[in-house]
């Protein structure tokens, strides 16, 4: 299926690794142009040729402003933002959470939507084919014990996006919410080791039980992420906007 995205302007964030590198590539390989960002100037360096990129901590409005200027610049405008950038945040019992550490996760999950998009409306307006699509997650959907900063941004993302869709409606800029079940990768694999420690369970029976409540018992892939992300930014998904789309095996619960 052509998507028809040659030439789409996308700025991606967090595009070093894992998810976001994964949407990176996605678009690349359909022809897209892509900025993207990440804290990681390692992982930068080894994206495809012909990406733009800059070191940027998404939740310092400064260095916002001068990515947004950059992506801008370096894409000759913008038709997609990508909202990606996010953080697992501490796990623990609430009253043993550093404060510190939940200002951070909540301003790197989901203050940091808010710092990219109120810079990047004004040239989404200027598209034929302008969209947003913000990341989210099952925990945006569900309590989730000892992780409380992680799903209070989350659920945060998906009021957001839904709002956002409601007031840009009318200029003709979907936004919705992409919501990941449970990922591979070392990221998942440290959020899942990170609950065995804090109940004393061994590793395999905490992941055993977080799939006790998914109906296919696989983890997602980025490919498998990307791959709905491209389709709701082109012309093909013209009328999908406001929605929490959840790409996580039918989630009912997390453990």
């Amino acid at each position: 299926m052509d998507l028809g995205l040659t030439g789409l302007r996308v700025l991606v964030t967090a595009g070093a690794a894992g998810i976001g590198r994964g949407i990176v590539e996605a678009f690349v390989a359909e022809g897209a142009r892509v900025f993207t960002c990440d804290v990681d100037a390692a992982g930068l360096a080894t994206l495809p040729s012909g990406v733009g990129h800059r070191v940027t901590d998404v939740a310092d409005r400064a260095q916002v402003a001068t990515l947004v200027e950059e992506a801008v610049s370096f894409l000759g405008g913008l038709d997609v933002l990508v909202n990606n950038a996010g953080i697992a945040g501490p796990t623990g019992k609430v009253e043993e959470i550093n404060p510190e550490d939940w200002d951070r996760c909540i301003n790197v999950c989901l203050t940091s939507q808010f710092n990219l998009a109120r810079l990047a409306v004004p040239h989404l307006r200027k598209s034929s084919n302008p969209s947003i699509v913000n990341l989210s997650s099952a925990a945006g959907q569900f309590g989730f014990a000892l992780r409380s900063p992680y799903a209070a941004a989350k659920w945060g993302v998906i009021g957001f996006t839904k709002s956002l869709s409601i007031e840009l409606g009318g200029d003709g800029i979907r936004v919705n919410a992409i919501l990941p079940g449970l990922v591979a990768g070392d990221r998942q694999r440290r959020v899942l080791e990170a609950k065995a420690q804090q109940r004393g369970l061994p590793f395999a029976e905490v992941e055993k039980a977080a799939f006790s409540y998914v109906s296919i018992k696989d983890y997602v892939t980025a490919q498998q992420l990307a791959d709905q992300i491209l389709f709701i930014c082109s012309h093909r998904g013209r009328t999908i906007s406001g929605q929490a789309i959840a790409v996580d095996g039918d989630t009912r619960m997390l453990a």
